[in-house]
This record gives C-alpha cells, sequence and structure tokens, in this order.
C-alpha cells in the first residue's frame, strides 16, 4: 500500500507551509504531495487567511523544491482552466519535475468559490469534463510533428502543434468520484487510477465493483487499474493525542474515529487493513492541520510499516 499527503492548503496556509509539508514529505518516505485545487476556504476557523494559492503554479515551484515524491492535485476542477492552456501547464510542471506528475481532474462541485472569483460554474458539467479530458490526453499523445484537432460541444481546437510534451511518456491520469454510470465509463476510457473520496468502506467496495466491471467492458484487464481512496487523517500514539489531534481540526473525537481515519495508532492499522482487503491500493491521508509535522512523523515511523 503506497500512502500519500494530500492537504487543503485553501483553509489556511502559505506558500513556505506547503514546502515545510512536501519537504516533509519526501523526507519521511511517503509516496507523493498532492493538494487540493480551490479558491476558498471552507469555515475555516482564520477565514482561510492568508489566502488561497493557485494548485499548479505552487506545484511548479515544488517540482523544483523536491526530488522524489510524485506531485498532484486531488483535484482539479475543469472549470477553472481551458484545456489547452492546462494542458501546457502540466506538462510544464512535469518537465521541471523531472517526470513526477500525475494529473487528477473533476467536475468541480463547490459554486461558492466560483461565484467569488467569477469563474462561470455551469450547471452541467460532466460533459465539459470529459472533453478536457479528450483534449487534453490528445495533445500529450500527438507524436512530435504532428496536428492535433479536436471539435466537440465544448470546445474546439485547430492546426494545434501540441506542444510541450511532458517529460513523462505517459502522465498518469486519476478520475475519482461515486457516480453510478458515466464515472466508471469515463475511468475505464481515460484513467490510470480510480479514486473513491471520503466514503464508507462498503461504498467504496462497491465503487470499486462498478468500475472493474466498466474497464473489463473497455476491454482492459480490471488489475490494470490502480484503486485509491482519500481519508482524512487524525492519529495519536496515545489517546489523549488523538483527541487533541482530532480537536485541533475541529473534530468530534468519537465521531471522527467512526467516520475517518481516527484513533491510536493501530486502530488506524486496522481501518487501513480493511481497505487494503477491499483493493486499496494507494491512501491518500487528508492532513488538515499542515503545521503538525509531528503528526506525519508518526505515520511514517509507526503506521507505513505495518504495510511496507
Amino acid at each position: 500500500m503506497k500512502f500519500r499527503i494530500f492537504t487543503e492548503p485553501q483553509q489556511g496556509a502559505s506558500y513556505d507551509d506547503q514546502l515545510a509539508i512536501a519537504q516533509a514529505t519526501e523526507r519521511l518516505g511517503f509516496n507523493a504531495f498532492f493538494r487540493s485545487d480551490h479558491f476558498l476556504a471552507m469555515d475555516a476557523p482564520n477565514g482561510g487567511l492568508p489566502g488561497p494559492t493557485d494548485a499548479w503554479l505552487t506545484l511548479a515551484a515544488l517540482a523544483r523544491e523536491t526530488s522524489g515524491i510524485r506531485l498532484g492535485t486531488l483535484v482539479s476542477s475543469a472549470t477553472f482552466r481551458h484545456p489547452g492552456l492546462l494542458a501546457v501547464q502540466v506538462a510544464q510542471v512535469d518537465q521541471m519535475s523531472g517526470g513526477r506528475v500525475e494529473f487528477a481532474l473533476g467536475t468541480g462541485w463547490f459554486a461558492a468559490e466560483h461565484a467569488a472569483y467569477g469563474v462561470p460554474f455551469p450547471r452541467q458539467r460532466f460533459g465539459l469534463l470529459e472533453e478536457q479530458l479528450e483534449v487534453i490526453t490528445g495533445l500529450w499523445d500527438t507524436p512530435l510533428g504532428e496536428r492535433f484537432d479536436f471539435t466537440g460541444s465544448h470546445y474546439t481546437l485547430r492546426d494545434s502543434p501540441a506542444l510541450p510534451k511532458p517529460a513523462q511518456q505517459h502522465i498518469p491520469i486519476i478520475v475519482g468520484g461515486t457516480g453510478a454510470e458515466r464515472t466508471p465509463r469515463l475511468a475505464a476510457r481515460f484513467a490510470d487510477e480510480y479514486n473513491v473520496p471520503f466514503s464508507p468502506i462498503a461504498e467504496t467496495d462497491a465503487a470499486f465493483a462498478r468500475v472493474r466491471a466498466a474497464v473489463e467492458e473497455a476491454g482492459r484487464d480490471a488489475g490494470s487499474m490502480i484503486y485509491s481512496t482519500a481519508i482524512t487523517t487524525a492519529i495519536g500514539a496515545s489517546e489523549s493525542e488523538y483527541r487533541r489531534r482530532a480537536e485541533a481540526i475541529g473534530e468530534d473525537p468519537a465521531g471522527f474515529r467512526a467516520e475517518s481515519l481516527g484513533g491510536t495508532v493501530q486502530e488506524a492499522v486496522d481501518k487501513l487493513g480493511a481497505l487494503a482487503d477491499i483493493g486499496v491500493e494507494t491512501v491518500y491521508l487528508q492532513i488538515m492541520d499542515m503545521q503538525d509535522l509531528e503528526h506525519l512523523e508518526l505515520i511514517a515511523a509507526e503506521v507505513a510499516p505495518a504495510f511496507a
């Protein structure tokens, strides 16, 4: 099982805060640093100060200040950027990192942040997402020296040189969500990894089954897909330390323990073991307190080794 650190900087984190946790992620042996792609805080005690940071601008900087960890968003919103320009941005960050980017794209959901920054938020967004994946992968996959054209309901590209190219021959694509019909089909068509965020184990298992079926129906081996989950995390070396960490992020310790990855080290190992039993290969540990680097040290020393 791979462990990735996943952060929510819009809740109140500067670039320096993100740099510190990304470098700790690398130093402690985690597989990747991922961040959200949001521009508005959600019930943050400090109002989200100092304010939002752009996901891909941040990852570009982190690409130059780390050397081994994978980098990405969970997930970028199809409403925020034109796919042609996003393809350029992600390819450039991949070059800057020496080929360490993974690309996750979703429909977007937080209407208030769109209103706050004047970004259109169409009611129907799934078609937008599908066309963006077609455009972005099409640009990256076009052989050097050839041109890319695309005509869709939302986007039209004409005679594109389809440059620049990523450093990787293929940037891994992540599709997530729990939709019962369209999401499995989209994952089977485009994704290297399917992610179920913040869901009970039974619902995650059912979502995996739908995607496995869609992958096989598309003519792929179901084992060619990586199956992952994201889970909010607060772990303590003792009960009192756990309670302190849960309360620090505004959570009731009892409720958080039941619904998320909360509790003592052994409780965390047990819940992660249950996730492994349903086929979870990669876990995105959502760390809400980005100042608590000792939390990462505990997970690296006491939890991750159980799944080495």
